[in-house]
């Protein structure tokens, strides 16, 4: 007797989600391996999820020590989950598929959709193969710039050079701050020629793949065809809006971080130098956690302007955290819309349509929640912490930054259980909730009479 009863399929954003944990799992499970730790034993299970949640998120903060807690093989499964947390679970199985059959399916299609890659369907297929490009010839290059710093400059043997020079390349492309050194960048704070090409690398992998996927065909267009000045093409909103926020905060955090600093953590160092470091402050501050001096030693103002940067990110469709900068342009405008009195919403002569400004403040109002229960539960379960320390830590594992005061490792198990939690969550829930509600429509067949109720 035949039914017609058929398996449920899971929805596209739970397909992500099923699949970062499954990574995080697998990641967990190889480090808890004696191979993968210098003295030969096994790792504890909390430490090696924390380390693997920890990459797979993009994050960057550890409770063991990078550089001499886990062997060259520890490393390699490090970098390896960040390679993929950065290029995306559903994107990598698509492109696979994609490469064995030729063909990408429906079901492959809305999974890689559902990861926040790109919006248009008909587009999945450029957009991977383009985001593959983008991701490999970035790091090949940066890598390379590292190697031949790592090899000429500081005398390293060739080898040693080269796997400096590559993991911390995918690191700062993929934002994620992790370090093979055990004071991160801290001993190579006035290096111009390895500062520049990590900070390069990261603002790059922040802008998010859609943004770099129009810059390229915009630059294309005008290379093959210099002498067309009719060429009107426009960037989308999220593309100029992601451009120049980025520039903004670039510069705002350039400021912010150089005026309270000049005199503090900066003091000894030369002109040039404190200008280096205030810049590649504000830039890892928004995206990747790199840290080139001791956040535990900067001013509470200084904190609390990185807390601000870590909270809106960087582009969408990428590999920066926090609520993204379009997000907070569209949160931005609607208020100004509302100082103006005018009735919609426009961004760069576009108009926003109400269903985008209800997802953003939806994506807003998940991260302050998020945040604020977190701050609260780690500052009653650890409260010898102060809370600019708990509140940088919070907003660092929300926005898969890994930024820290070097609390992290001292944090009771259940306080590191909350920012595993909150890491996972600030990789995918972003993502999760925007694509979710764009995927599932849901139309009321009748409409509420509508009534004003005060507000303010």
């Amino acid at each position: 007797m035949q039914t017609n009863a058929t398996t449920p399929r899971l929805h596209p954003t739970q397909v992500v989600a099923v699949g970062f944990i499954v990574l995080i799992l697998i990641g967990t499970f190889v480090l808890m391996l004696p191979v993968s730790s210098t003295d030969g034993t096994a790792t504890d299970f909390l430490p090696s999820l924390f380390t693997a949640t920890s990459a797979v998120s993009l994050t960057g903060l550890v409770v063991e020590d990078t550089a001499t807690h886990w062997t060259s093989f520890g490393q390699v499964v490090i970098i390896t989950l960040i390679q993929l947390g950065g290029f995306g679970v559903m994107s990598l199985t698509s492109l696979a598929a994609m490469m064995l059959t030729g063909r990408l399916s429906l079901r492959s299609q809305l999974n890689t959709l559902a990861e926040g890659r790109t919006q248009d369907a008909s587009s999945v297929r450029k957009t991977l193969v383009m985001t593959l490009v983008f991701m490999a010839g970035t790091e090949f290059l940066v890598a390379i710039f590292l190697a031949c710093r790592f090899h000429f400059g500081y005398d390293r043997p060739f080898g040693q050079a080269v796997w400096h020079g590559v993991f911390h390349a995918i690191s700062a492309f993929n934002n994620a701050g992790f370090s093979i050194y055990s004071d991160n960048l801290i001993s190579l704070a006035t290096d111009a020629a390895v500062i520049l090409p990590i900070a390069f690398a990261l603002i790059v992998g922040g802008l998010g793949f859609q943004v770099l996927l129009e810059i390229f065909n915009k630059a294309r267009r005008r290379i093959l065809n210099p002498r067309n000045r009719s060429d009107n093409v426009r960037f989308s909103v999220t593309a100029t809006v992601t451009l120049w926020g980025t520039a903004f905060l670039l510069v705002a955090g350039w400021i912010w971080y150089a005026f309270f600093e000049w005199k503090a953590t900066l003091a000894p160092l030369a002109f040039h130098d404190k200008m280096l470091l205030s810049f590649f402050g504000s830039a890892t501050a928004r995206t990747a956690g790199f840290n080139a001096v001791d956040y535990g030693m900067l001013h509470p103002s200084t904190l609390m302007g990185t807390d601000i940067l870590m909270f809106i990110g960087g582009g969408s469709g990428g590999t920066a955290g926090g609520i993204r900068i379009t997000t907070a342009a569209i949160i931005l405008a609607a208020m100004l819309t509302e100082f103006r009195g005018e009735n919609s919403v426009t961004i760069n002569r576009r108009r926003i349509s109400p269903s985008t400004i209800r997802r953003a403040l939806t994506v807003v109002s998940f991260g302050v929640a998020l945040v604020v229960t977190t701050i609260v539960l780690i500052r009653t379960l650890d409260p010898q912490f102060t809370a600019d320390q708990v509140v940088l830590e919070t907003l660092s594992a929300f926005s898969t930054v890994g930024l820290s005061t070097g609390i992290t490792p001292y944090l009771s198990g259940a306080s590191q259980g909350i920012l595993i939690a909150i890491m996972y969550l600030g990789r995918i829930g972003p993502i999760t909730l925007v694509t979710a509600m764009a995927l599932k429509k849901f139309k009321r067949r009748f409409e509420y009479p509508e009534e004003r109720p005060f507000i303010g």
